[in-house]
């Protein structure tokens, strides 16, 4: 095939570039009549909504690209390199609508506990059930799923739990001194995380009747000139999400703050906005039956999102001089004491099924009917 029909291609399969693109244009220009008192609330919702899809479109094919590249590159670097990307997207999302939205200190908060309860609950859920009804059992590497947990639970423990029971500041708030220590000990733990993954203990995150295909060289499904192209438009992608996501947060205080509604559902459109393509890849790999995934792609997105997003939010309060508040509810403390208990039995054995799936998407519902119902 010629050269230029190739490009061709390849343009017209990039067509949310210019919708975005022209999503932008818009955005910035009708921003301010956005912002003012008068707007009336169907204008919100239309600017609500072209955002959304426009961010989710960009955040999707931002994705894509990682894909291609995950597979020029190979394992364990192809997962780590779509769990970078949703988790670029989850910081760069929730520091913007964080800055815009100051009168909500519980945003990030919000934001991290959804992306938790929609990773371990709601994605890997779905991928169980959905898998265990198509192969009925799958199996994956079962080092790599508690090398996972044992980070996440204790980090998320650190961040979410532990301001509700110190007395340095108030409820559900750190002191400068656990705030400099939680972030340093986050950034530290997950740097040592990506040594394990990448370098020490590669074959934990290798399904295991794969293991001696680390020594082989990565799968190549595109030419190897491609793969800057791919690596050009993931940053184009992640650049748009963020500056969408800037427009975003405006409809999104104005609908909540008018509507009623409860502050944490902010929070969780987020994070379904940052995690709709790793939840779209993750359940693809299950139907296909590569629950490792699907397991590597999940766990890897919360675990980054506690190890990254905590740091962030931290950041922004020790350079803006804000006081954020990171501690759970009670009923909210229940629920991912829960959901981590859940796990470790639905991830102990090597082994899924369809059952599990369920009893995981039973937790998810009972968080939203939380946000709803606290």
């Amino acid at each position: 095939m010629p050269v230029a029909a190739t490009g061709r291609r390849a343009w017209l399969g990039e067509w949310p570039l210019p919708v975005t693109l022209a999503l932008l244009v818009i955005g910035w220009i009708a921003s301010p009549a956005l912002g003012s008192n008068g707007v009336a609330n169907l204008a919100v919702g239309i600017a609500f909504a072209a955002f959304f899809v426009g961010a989710l479109l960009a955040a999707i094919f931002a994705t894509h690209h990682a894909e291609h590249l995950a597979q020029r590159f190979g394992e364990p670097y192809g997962t780590l390199m779509l769990t970078l990307s949703a988790i670029s997207l989850e910081i760069a999302t929730v520091v913007t609508v964080m800055l815009h939205n100051a009168d909500n200190p519980a945003f990030g908060r919000d934001t991290m506990f959804s992306v938790v309860m929609i990773v371990l609950n709601g994605i890997i859920g779905v991928a169980l059930l959905v898998g265990g009804i198509r192969h009925h059992e799958q199996t994956y590497n079962l080092r790599g799923a508690k090398a996972f947990l044992s980070l996440l639970i204790p980090l998320a423990t650190l961040a979410l739990i532990w301001p509700d029971f110190t007395i340095s500041s108030g409820v559900g708030t750190l002191s400068l001194v656990q705030k400099l220590f939680l972030l340093v000990m986050s950034l530290l733990l997950y740097a040592a995380f990506l040594v394990i993954q990448t370098r020490t203990h590669t074959s934990f995150f290798v399904a295991e009747d794969e293991v001696g295909a680390l020594d082989q060289p990565p799968l190549r499904a595109d030419p190897p000139r491609r793969w800057p192209w791919h690596a050009l438009l993931l940053l184009v992608y992640l650049v748009l999400v963020v500056l969408l996501a800037k427009l975003f947060a405006v409809p999104l205080e104005i609908g909540v703050h008018r509507l009623g509604l409860p502050s944490a559902l902010a929070g969780f459109v987020v994070a379904v906005l940052v995690l709709a393509p790793e939840g779209i890849a993750a359940i693809r790999a299950a139907r296909v039956n590569q629950m490792q995934r699907a397991m590597n792609v999940g766990l890897g997105t919360a675990l980054s999102t506690i190890a990254l997003t905590v740091p962030a939010v931290l950041l922004i309060d020790l350079i803006l001089g804000r006081t954020a508040v990171l501690g759970l509810s009670p009923a909210n403390i229940t629920m991912l004491v829960l959901t981590f208990g859940v796990s470790i039995l639905t991830l102990g054995s090597g082994r899924t099924n369809a059952m599990q799936g369920l009893v995981h998407l039973l937790l998810f519902l009972s968080y939203v009917v939380l946000i709803f119902s606290p």
